[in-house]
Order: C-alpha cells, then structure tokens, then sequence
C-alpha cells in the first residue's frame, strides 16, 4: 500500500507540473509580444520592418509593413482569434516571399501588446478597418491572406484586389465548433484562470456563430479569384467550411487545396505548402 501511494502521490505532482507547464506555454505562445521584441526577432534574421501605432475609429492597433518596391505586389496578413502579426513571422522572413511582395500585418483590436481595448466582436467592424488598412494602396496590387477567423475577414471585403488567399477560414455559422474548453471562460468559478488574450478569443469565437449568420449568405458576391487551404484534420474549423464554399464558386474563380490529415495548426507545421501557394499567387 505504501507503494502505491507513493506512486500516485508521485504521478500527481507530475501531472500539476505538466499542466503548469502547458499553461505556461500556451500563455507566454499567445500573449502578444512588445514592438521591441518583435523588432529584436527580426532584426536577428537581417530583416528591418517597419512597425507603427495606427488609429480606427479611436482604436489604435499596431501595424508591421516591409516596402521595397512598389511594383511588387503586397501581401496582407489578418491573424484569427487568438492571434497576431507573430502569426505569419515565418512568412515575413522568408527571402522568396519578401523578393517577390511588399507585407503587410497587423495586430486586431483586442489583441495588441497590452491592449486596453477589448474585441469588437463584429466582421463588419474588422472589415472596416481592413479596408482602411488597404485604401491607399493600389488595390490591383492587394493580396489578402486571412487565417482562421482573418478568413470572413478578408472574405467579407467587396472591392476587386488581385486574390484573396484563405487559410483554414471559419465561414459558416452551421459548421462553427465550440470547444469545451470555452466553459473555462463561460463558467465564474473558472474564468479567472484564463489570461487576457485568451478572454479576447472566447468572447469572438462564442459571438462569431451569430456574427457570421449577417455574412454568409452573400459569400458568392465576393469579386475576387479565391484560393482556400485547409486541413482535412481541423476540428477546430471544420475543412467543412471550404468545401461549402467551393459549392458557391465556379471553378476559373475558386480553387481549394487539401492539406491531408492535418489540424487547424498547419500555418505553422505545413509551412512549406502555403508558402508554395503564396508564390503561386505572387506570379
């Protein structure tokens, strides 16, 4: 008997420690670094962005922007929920990528370093403040590339750009999942243990089912060639999503690439696939 409680009381403490350490890891992952950090990373690989505080509607985000020739065309990168410019770093560093575009990323309200701002809860509101982002430039030029909750985002946008690049986009309120670790949030007892960021992303992805009901229907008036890449895998986003899409688009206009047995993580573990795409629409 002695025997055996010493090995459970051995096994719990290294079940609190590895639930610790998850925590740890998934909150230092996720929380939002400041412009100096991210200035550091990237200088670290010879890369010198420019990174600025921007205004909406009295909301100020930050924004990253790599311009060296203004005949390339730009990539626009809109992270999900819970995300950030760091989302698409691997991207943003790439040499072939940045030979052939100019970039843009930015933070979303709710999700800058220290944000005193919550999430706006509204694709009308991100779509607004998209197209602030992308007014001034040559919209001819405009790549769009929206991950995960990004992916309504750029969607939602009407105005003719040279292609829209979907990434695993959360689109239909009818496929839309509810982790059951969103009961973390929703319950009191529970809901001081979740960080800051993490209370951002609950409130989007709990209001985004009924948010989308506003937009779905009108998804086929969307102008642009599309390109959607999505893991078979992703219960998260179910691939679902793209497949009901590619029902409301003819061919010439929508093209849908299926990543295998892969989840909703793939625009970190499958890298090398969407960077292909990428250059493919960068032609």
């Amino acid at each position: 008997m002695r025997f055996v409680r010493k090995s459970l009381k051995i096994f719990l403490w290294i079940f609190i420690l590895a639930i610790t350490f998850l925590y740890w890891f998934f909150v230092t992952f996720s929380t939002p670094k400041s412009t100096l950090e991210i200035l550091k990373d990237y200088n670290k690989s010879g890369v010198s962005p420019i990174v600025t505080q921007e205004n909406f509607r009295g909301f100020e985000y930050r924004k990253l922007t790599i311009q060296k020739d203004t005949t390339l065309p730009i990539l626009v990168f809109v992270h999900g929920a819970i995300g950030s410019i760091r989302d698409f770093e691997q991207y943003i560093l790439d040499s072939a990528i940045r030979a052939k575009a100019n970039i843009i990323a930015y933070d979303r309200v709710g999700y800058n370093y220290q944000d005193k701002n919550t999430v706006q809860e509204s694709i009308a509101f991100e779509r607004d403040m998209l197209l602030d982002i992308i007014n001034p430039l040559k919209k001819e030029k405009v790549i769009l590339v929206g991950y995960s909750y990004g992916g309504p985002i750029v969607l939602a946008v009407k105005e003719k750009v040279k292609e829209v690049i979907l990434l695993a986009p959360a689109i239909y309120s009818s496929e839309e999942t509810m982790p059951w670790l969103l009961n973390f949030y929703k319950w009191n007892l529970t809901k001081w243990l979740v960080p800051d960021i993490w209370k951002e992303a609950s409130k989007e992805k709990i209001s985004h089912k009924k948010d989308l009901q506003n937009f779905e229907v009108d998804w086929q008036n969307n102008p642009n060639s599309i390109v959607s890449v999505h893991g078979t895998k992703d219960w998260i986003v179910p691939f679902s999503n793209s497949k009901k899409l590619q029902e409301k688009y003819d061919e010439d206009r929508f093209k849908l690439l299926e990543i295998d047995g892969v989840g909703h993580g793939f625009v970190w573990t499958n890298y090398n696939e969407i960077k292909e795409q990428i250059l493919k629409s960068l032609n």
